[in-house]
């Protein structure tokens, strides 16, 4: 059993998965836009999302796949109540991980050090994702 974040980005998945490119080292696993599905993919009632946007992506950061997609494509991603955790190997990796997931975003808890780990702070990027950047004590 295994557990992958799903992410949509609500009409902005191609940016945000090029800027996990660069900030976090992601790599495309794969990607399909709603031009590649069969006719009837859309559930009825629901819009067809334009024909160059994400249906489906997967992305490897690390060890960990994340699946990502444009959503709706209303404009209006939401993430409420979660956070991803990132673990990284030390306080350098750390802060090279957090300014960059900080650009175009909000820091919510400066990175520095804590009870429980050397280097730990949380910032929602620039798509409204909050991370939790981590060094393991």
């Amino acid at each position: 059993m295994q557990i992958q974040p799903y992410v949509s980005f609500d009409g902005r998945c191609e940016e945000a998965i090029s800027f996990y490119g660069r900030t976090l080292g992601a790599k495309v696993e794969m990607i399909m836009r709603w031009k590649d599905a069969p006719a009837g993919a859309c559930p009825e009632g629901m819009p067809m999302p334009p024909a160059d946007k994400v249906m489906h992506s997967a992305i490897r950061i690390g060890e960990t796949m994340m699946l990502a997609s444009d959503g709706r494509c209303q404009g209006q991603p939401k993430f409420e109540g979660i956070s991803l955790s990132l673990t990284v190997k030390d306080a350098a990796e750390a802060e090279r991980v957090f300014n960059g997931l900080a650009d175009g975003g909000q820091v919510q808890m400066p990175l520095g050090k804590t009870f429980f780990s050397p280097s730990f702070g949380m910032v929602a990027d620039r798509f409204g994702v909050s991370w939790m950047v981590y060094v393991a004590q």
